[in-house]
């Protein structure tokens, strides 16, 4: 095994706790069991020191900084690590010539690059050709989206794994660990691991640092909820900015839109801006509601959305947040539909079942004199040339089954539409 010191210069006694209990060990991970269990696949290409170009993406303190350690412990190729934080393409460059001579000397090199959403597009651009050439593996970590926060390029090159938030079960087997090697096993009641537990959002280093300022004021006692609340009145300020609850608040937002209670969905919005929450989040995440949860029934309602998240960017708070507070408003108000988001999954289901039949001759492109005389093109009527603007003819592959994937719902805009597919199906009906 590889084994980066990310300790170098460093008494283990002077680390955070979450970087003292790191797992050396794939056994030692908790959590994560769709990719590292028994039949995960990251667990298989790790044993075989076959990981290829990664971005380990999923929310604060589920271990996406110790599956990259991991890795790298189990890997024969050279480790270097740093955070788009703190550095700049100045590091990059620096790292790609080292990895340059090393792959000269046929050996391999894993660049690992926390919080790679904080390098803008053109600075992930210096990454490209050197995974695509092969002269690093390239492994990154972010919390946000790559949708969002990585160029298209970054994104065809590397496989997205995407870790899940650690349950209180999990966090408890964690804690578990961190006491057992601070020798406090029996100073903690089940109970109170579980108050701490259920208290972290799924963040392992949260409740960590809880247990570190717990020990510090209250170490030689048997540690009673009271403490972990006394202690956390201390430490208010750093849990704030942690986000408590995120993932609770942005389900009841969510859940308050799709059920059209526009005050809690006001409140549940505000909860999350007054607690540090990122509006640009917020945004994004009614962006998808819009199209998930409300879709044709108001075409309007995307719109908005991404008015707001314009106008948010342009004025910034406090302005910004009465955009924010627009939408919500008129997403929790507007009529719902999934039936555009059904039909997208009903019909790429169907096209990755029917994905090897060709495109109806009728309906191909004709541009050279080959493929005309191919039949492509042959006997296409040209719809807006056609008596009522519509025509019979052949649009799904042959011998296949027609499919009927989008079903409109009978309120607000879908209704309008319903009625149109309704009118060109009967004028079809008619001229058969």
């Amino acid at each position: 095994m590889n084994a980066p010191d990310l300790f170098e210069g460093k008494s283990r006694e002077d680390l955070p706790l979450a970087a003292r209990i790191r797992p050396k060990l794939l056994s030692e991970v908790v959590g994560q069991d769709h990719l590292l269990g028994a039949e995960g696949v990251l667990k298989k290409q790790i044993e075989e020191d076959n990981v290829p170009s990664c971005v380990l993406w999923g929310p604060p303190g589920c271990g996406k900084t110790t599956i990259a350690y991991i890795i790298s412990r189990y890997s024969s190729k050279n480790w270097e690590a740093f955070s788009a934080v703190s550095s700049g393409i100045k590091d990059v460059k620096l790292v790609i010539e080292k990895a340059k001579y090393l792959n000269r000397q046929g050996k391999g090199t894993i660049l690992f690059v926390d919080e790679i959403h904080h390098f803008n597009k053109t600075q992930q651009d210096a990454f490209l050709p050197h995974i695509e050439n092969g002269t690093i593996t390239f492994i990154g970590a972010t919390t946000e989206n790559p949708s969002f926060y990585l160029n298209r390029a970054l994104i065809s090159r590397v496989q997205i794994y995407v870790l899940e938030q650690l349950n209180p079960s999990e966090i408890m087997q964690i804690i578990d660990r961190a006491l057992k090697i601070l020798k406090q096993e029996y100073s903690f009641k089940d109970e109170v691991k579980k108050y701490i537990a259920d208290l972290s959002s799924g963040d392992a280093r949260i409740a960590l640092r809880q247990i570190e300022t717990v020990l510090s004021l209250f170490g030689n006692k048997n540690i009673e909820i009271s403490h972990v609340q006394q202690a956390m009145s201390r430490k208010t300020a750093v849990y704030d900015k942690d986000r408590e609850e995120h993932y609770n608040q942005i389900s009841a937002l969510h859940k308050s839109l799709r059920d059209s209670d526009v005050q809690a969905s006001l409140y549940w919005c505000a909860r999350m801006i007054i607690s540090g929450e990122s509006p640009l989040y917020v945004l994004r995440r009614l962006i998808r509601f819009a199209i998930e949860d409300i879709g044709l029934a108001d075409p309007n309602a995307l719109q908005i959305a991404i008015n707001s998240l314009e106008t948010y960017r342009f004025l910034g708070s406090p302005e910004g947040d009465i955009a924010l507070a627009m939408t919500v408003i008129y997403l929790g108000s507007a009529p719902k539909s999934n039936r555009t988001y059904e039909a997208w999954s009903k019909a790429t289901t169907h096209a990755q079942e029917t994905s090897e039949l060709p495109v109806p001759k009728v309906i191909r492109n004709a541009p050279t004199g080959l493929m005309k005389n191919l039949g492509y093109g042959e006997g296409y009527q040209y719809a807006p040339h056609i008596d009522e603007g519509i025509v019979n003819q052949q649009h799904f592959p042959e011998n296949m089954e027609p499919g009927i994937y989008y079903v409109p719902a009978d309120s607000g805009v879908e209704k309008k539409i319903k009625e149109r597919m309704d009118y060109w199906k009967a004028i079809l009906l008619r001229k058969e």
